[in-house]
């Protein structure tokens, strides 16, 4: 019997592109839980001006995240990763420098076109230099990095903050962060094309969105929704309705734990080309974890949600992912993972502008209703409708 051997996916590259990718968010995740208190200690922001200023960031880089696509498909994808990389490292000094409050404000606009265009090139760049066998498996690592950026992060953030009650700290740790990160990437040996690059089609709205993935793209959206309101109120929720004081910090290092957990068990399911049952199990499990959220209202439903929750979105992220990359062609790698990313940052943002809606007319509980409600709806397009049109258009 002739020995199947398995690729190597921990390629000199593939640590590099990892490495990278948790040092930009380790950087994001350390600026997050401070910064509104920083506008209201530095420039006497109101709430609400604060949370118009932070907004920016998600809405400028939701507005690039379609022409990072492109011209993630059209330039040197290496060469676009490190400009993309320094631009984003100079940011973090912008901060440092801001002296007024408009200032502050076009400085984090301009941060959030910066993140967009990096999140999508690096992304790319990582499924490039990963073998395709063990894609599924490669995509799940590489999220790893994500949410342990999102564990760390702010809970280091918040200790300096706390102990050394100084900002400038924070966006130096951010700085140097992202500088190590750039140096990473800088080491990526991009694969050498076997085939000719074809010739690139006349500019079209494919070129931008993949127009053959929009059905999975309205089903993600329910779910990011969701996960928009879960992530945004939770703190107040548990405060205000709860009666659980500074209970967030330990509910994301839960969410964190049950992340990490299914995306490496279910790297190895992607492989085998179980894309939509991992998605079936994910949201099984999501729409399982906002019940627990809702009916159980006591600290056993808030901590137990989080890691049932976690499970459940560390299914459908990475398979989500495997979706759009399996239904382009490898020309438009760029063009998949940016609608992919476009798709979660619009259920995001919905999630945040809806939710906060409903909360301030009812209370956070029914906003959290509605997501669960929201997650069934998603649940049953994607068995009727998303999973048949996948199976029929994709491509590998």
């Amino acid at each position: 019997m002739e020995k199947v051997v398995k690729e190597r996916l921990w390629t000199s590259s593939f640590r590099a592109v990892t490495a990278g990718n948790f040092l930009l968010f380790f950087a994001f995740y350390l600026l997050l839980p401070v910064l509104p208190m920083y506008l209201s200690e530095a420039f006497a922001a109101s709430r609400s001006t604060a949370g118009f200023i932070l907004s920016s960031y998600t809405i400028t880089a939701l507005m690039i995240r379609p022409f990072a696509g492109y011209m993630v498909d059209t330039f040197p994808r290496k060469r676009l990763l490190l400009i993309c990389y320094f631009v984003f490292l100079l940011f973090f000094g912008g901060y440092l420098l801001a002296g007024t409050l408009l200032l502050f404000a076009i400085i984090r606009a301009g941060h959030g076109i910066a993140f967009g265009l990096l999140t999508v090139s690096n992304s790319t760049v990582a499924i490039d230099v990963m073998p395709s066998s063990r894609r599924g498996e490669g995509i799940g690592y590489y999220g790893v990095s994500n949410n342990l950026a999102m564990s760390v992060g702010p809970t280091l953030s918040l200790y300096i903050h706390d102990a050394y009650a100084n900002f400038d700290y924070i966006f130096l740790l951010s700085m140097a962060s992202a500088t190590i990160g750039l140096l990473c990437v800088s080491t990526i040996k991009m694969p050498y094309r076997r085939d000719p690059v074809p010739e690139k089609p006349p500019i079209s709205l494919d070129r931008f969105l993949l127009l053959k993935g929009m059905p999975e793209a309205v089903t993600l959206i329910f779910y990011s929704f969701s996960y928009g309101v879960l992530s945004t109120y939770l703190a107040v929720y548990g405060k205000e309705e709860l009666g659980i004081e500074s209970g967030a910090g330990f509910f994301f290092i839960l969410l964190a734990v049950g992340l990490i957990l299914s995306r490496l068990a279910s790297g190895k399911w992607l492989n085998r080309g179980f894309v939509t049952r991992n998605i079936f199990l994910g949201m099984l499990l999501s729409l399982l974890g906002y019940l627990i959220f809702v009916g159980v209202r006591n600290e056993w439903g808030y901590y137990g949600a989080a890691v049932i929750l976690g499970l459940g979105y560390g299914c459908i992220c990475p398979a989500y992912q495997t979706m759009f990359i399996n239904l382009a062609p490898n020309n438009q790698r760029g063009t998949a993972n940016s609608t992919y990313l476009t798709a979660w940052d619009l259920g995001v943002g919905l999630g945040v502008l809806i939710g906060g809606q409903i909360a301030e007319l009812t209370d956070y509980a029914t906003a959290y209703a509605t997501s669960c409600v929201l997650c069934a709806i998603g649940y049953l397009l994607f068995k009727w409708k998303t999973a048949a049109h996948f199976e029929k258009y994709k491509l590998r």
